[in-house]
Parts: C-alpha cells; structure tokens; sequence
C-alpha cells in the first residue's frame, strides 16, 4: 500500500468519524459508533469504512443502514473539507473484532485461575 493511500485511509476515518458525531443527525445511528478502520481502493473508486457499533444487534444493522444512506451526504461533506479530486464511493461494513476481543477476554479470565 502507499503512503498516499494509507495517509488518506486515517485522514478520512479522523474526517468521517467527526462528520459521523457532529453533522449526521439520523435517530437509527446508535449513540457509540467507532470506526475502527478505513481502506481506500487504490483507484480512489471505492473506500471500505468499518464501523464498531456498541450495542444491540438491531441498533446495529439500523446503524449500518443509516449510515449506507447518509454516504451521499457524507462523500459531498468531505469534498469541501478536503482537498483532493476525487472522493470515494463510502461503503459501510460492521467491524465486531472490538466485541470478539473482549468476549475471549471474559472467556480467558473464566478458565484462568484466580490469584487471592
């Protein structure tokens, strides 16, 4: 990967992550969405934006929803903030390794034994 392209990938998760929690106001967007990692498609055609969603299962697809929906609004609001040519399609995907992690956390800590 480039750096270009990796410069871009944490220039627009920092951009989409403060769009995402100050200017989108749709209700079905859960209250803790983190976005936990952006790649940019070399070409600049598409960008793959996963999203930690902390909560049910169905605030987490409405999460997803809302989010798919908002991308028009979210390509045009980073085209006048940043300065490049072209900005990616935004394609949302749910990220549950953050959740994973901590389910085998809890797991190791059941099986391990206690020191008193």
């Amino acid at each position: 990967m480039s750096r270009r392209i990796e410069r871009l990938n944490v220039l627009f998760r920092q951009e989409l992550s403060d769009l995402i929690r100050r200017r989108v106001k749709d209700p079905r967007i859960a209250e803790f969405v983190t976005l936990t990692r952006v790649d940019v498609a070399p070409d600049m055609e598409s960008a793959r934006i996963f999203v930690s969603v902390m909560g049910s299962e169905d605030e987490k697809k409405s999460t997803i929803v809302a989010l798919a929906a908002a991308s028009g609004y979210l390509r045009r609001e980073l085209s006048n903030i940043l300065t490049i040519r072209r900005v990616p399609q935004l394609h949302f995907f749910l990220d549950e390794s953050l959740e994973e992690g901590a389910r085998i956390l809890r797991l190791i800590d059941e099986i391990s034994p206690k020191h008193t």
